[in-house]
């Protein structure tokens, strides 16, 4: 039996002590618990159930139609009433009593009135004077000119229904972009998990074999510096276990920030929740993805659906613009009768016909309409303005969703060689395992050997994150999201 340094066996009956109390920590068998699995589905479902950003987004659309409501609020009937008298020494002066009711209407922007007034005394205005029964009205005021196509109540009517589309463009992509930063955030985790794993993985490998090495050193089978070597390879992947811990402690967190219940109350993602398996790491994408996507982003990417909405609102501005070049010529008329009621008795010369009317006509025209002219100049120039935006936004959406396409091919071909790579390393630590117990290699190339695979372990479940990351990038540049299972 070899002889061994007081000194070294305290450290290695110290060092054998502590680690069998923490080797008796770890699990010897690694059995997964399809209850604590927190697939990508489970949370997409939990996100757009109870996500504040994503009930704040809903209210963009809802935030559009009460605009809309608004607008609509121009075609309201109105309804006026005045009344005033005037009594002074025991003279009634006058006793005015009007009533209008205005309905205003779609068709060539006229109003429907519909009136009744009364108004006597000593000094009354004779063309203003009634009988003590007052006289009715019905009527329409047309503008034949200026707002006979369109006003300024239709123009903003129109332009508030288009800013709906608008609303829901710029929701969808407020949460696509939410979702996309939540993927990568789940992604964050499952990598930082799988890499706590395989640390922990390698320091129980590294853990029992210097167990296995302090038992043979101590009956002289094995020299006590390899025990020494065993030891500082443990010693390594504690630090190393306990960095990842706490990467995978605050992934976690992060990914806690998108987790909230019904009542609007925030969730902790639990200590032994489970990222979902990935059994085909990644798939090699295929051009119809490519074709589909750049069809979608083509026609429903939600800055094309903005920029498209905004042209639709210019367009209307412009026709509304157009108008305001056209002289103002508006033409009131009313029928009016003393009738008072439906069952009245009125003599037929004072009833409604063509022989008792009122009728008016307005006109106006700026002679020089700058004014005008200027404002339809510069809808003209933002109309330009938006169609370059549109192209160049169209272009650099392509190329978007194409280098991102180019990506998930990278990160496809590269994690096919990962694969082999780690099988070919597999072999190299087996057959230096079986050399070392042959006496033909050495400590230091199996650890080597070793923790060059737990490295190349790691780098791949990095390609998968980083393959699915480039997967929800290339759906969020298209303008959608993935949809899950």
């Amino acid at each position: 039996m070899k002889k061994i340094s007081g000194v070294l066996l305290f450290v290695l009956l110290s060092a054998k002590f502590t680690f069998a109390q923490k080797t008796d920590m770890l699990p010897v068998t690694k059995h997964i618990d399809s209850t604590k699995v927190f697939a990508l589905d489970d949370l997409q479902l939990m996100v757009f159930r109870y996500h504040p950003i994503i009930k704040q987004a809903a209210l963009l659309s809802e935030s559009a139609r009460a605009k809309v409501l608004q607008s609509l609020g121009y075609f309201d009937p109105e309804l006026k009433a005045g009344f005033s008298r005037k009594l002074f020494g025991n003279t009634e002066y006058y006793n005015r009593w009007n009533n209008e009711l205005k309905i205003p209407l779609w068709l060539a922007g006229a109003d429907l009135k519909v009136g009744y007034e009364r108004n006597v005394g000593t000094y009354v205005n004779p063309e203003s004077r009634t009988n003590g029964e007052g006289l009715s009205a019905i009527g329409l005021s047309i503008p034949l000119g200026q707002g006979l196509i369109i006003d300024a109540r239709r123009s903003t009517l129109r332009q508030s229904k288009i800013m709906v589309q608008y609303a829901e463009a710029d929701q969808l992509k407020q949460i696509n972009s939410a979702w996309y930063s939540i993927v990568k955030d789940y992604w964050n985790w499952y990598y930082t998990h799988k890499q706590f794993e395989l640390v922990n993985e390698g320091l129980d490998l590294a853990q029992r074999r210097f167990k296995a090495l302090s038992a043979q050193t101590l009956i002289g089978d094995k020299p006590g510096i390899d025990s020494v070597e065993a030891y500082i390879t443990v010693q390594e992947r504690i630090i190393q276990k306990e960095k990842t811990a706490i990467e995978l402690q605050n992934a976690r967190l992060i990914l806690s920030n998108h987790l909230w219940n019904e009542a609007g109350n925030p969730l902790e993602l639990p200590a032994d929740a489970l990222p979902q398996s990935m059994v085909n790491k990644a798939a090699r994408p295929n051009s119809q993805l490519l074709d589909s996507l750049l069809g979608q982003a083509a026609n429903q990417h939600p800055e094309i659906l903005k920029l498209r909405s905004k042209g639709e609102q210019l367009a209307v501005e412009k026709s509304y613009r157009q108008e305001m070049l056209k002289p103002k010529l508006n033409v009131i008329g009313n029928l009016i009768s003393s009738r008072t009621g439906f069952n009245s008795n009125v003599p037929g010369y004072y009833d409604f016909n063509w022989s008792n009317y009122k009728v008016g006509v307005e006109l106006a025209f700026p002679l020089f309409l700058r004014a005008e002219r200027g404002k339809l100049r510069e809808v003209k120039i933002k109309q330009q303005e938006l169609d370059y935006d549109l192209q160049q936004s169209g272009r650099e959406i392509r190329n978007q969703v194409m280098a991102s396409y180019n990506d998930l091919s990278a990160y496809a071909a590269q994690l096919a060689v990962q694969l082999k790579s780690i099988e070919n390393q597999q072999v190299l630590v087996n057959g230096e395992n079986q050399k070392f117990n042959l006496g033909e290699s050495t400590l230091f190339l199996i650890n080597s050997r070793e923790t060059k695979l737990i490295e190349m372990k790691i780098k791949q479940e990095s390609m998968v994150a980083g393959y699915q990351k480039a997967l929800a990038e290339l759906y969020y540049k298209a303008g959608t999201r993935a949809v899950l299972n």
